[in-house]
């Protein structure tokens, strides 16, 4: 019997089995593994960088931290908020899970994330964050944590005065 192997590779994209060839899938890993060191390093920028000029950036929670960003800009004043609110954080990566093409990417990344926050005790949450790439561009950014410790951790912080943990979302 003769198999049509066009056909098959037609089928198994319309099914969603085909994936990216795995050496794309590790170097994409590799980034985004290096790009959570950047991160742990106190280094947004480097991110930025590598973010669509309307990268989306959703963060769950009403509060100083929440919201949803629609450009690089606002993600970086994001991060300045984050990092003066939550100075020393350090990301843990778990796993990271990449699929699809260059041209239409997601990556999953588990971690737990620690901090010494403004007031000085710590702060333990764990998460995944969610990625899309568009040929090499960060284009969406969404994380889903236990927004209740931050939320815990901003109040605590506003109560002992630091007027930004109480400030509003940055949505622009």
């Amino acid at each position: 019997m003769k198999t049509n192997t066009a056909g098959r590779k037609a089928l198994a994209v319309v099914l969603g089995a085909a994936t990216a060839p795995a050496a794309y899938r590790y170097a994409l890993e590799w980034v985004v593994r290096l790009a959570f060191g950047r991160l742990s390093a106190g280094d947004y920028r480097t991110l930025l960088m590598a973010c669509a000029s309307d990268v989306e950036h959703t963060f769950s929670g009403e509060h100083a931290l929440g919201g949803t960003r629609h450009s690089k800009e606002a993600l970086g004043r994001w991060f300045e908020r984050l990092y003066r609110l939550f100075p020393g954080l350090n990301f843990e990566v778990k796993r990271v899970l990449v699929r699809g093409w260059p041209w239409r990417t997601v990556a999953m990344i588990e971690w737990v994330d620690r901090a010494r926050p403004a007031d000085g005790l710590p702060y333990l949450n764990e998460g995944a964050h969610v990625l899309r790439f568009s040929w090499g561009r960060l284009v969406g950014l969404h994380a889903y944590l236990d927004t209740q410790k931050v939320e815990e951790t901003l109040d605590r912080l506003a109560k002992e005065g630091i007027e930004e943990a109480s400030a509003p979302p940055i949505l622009t």
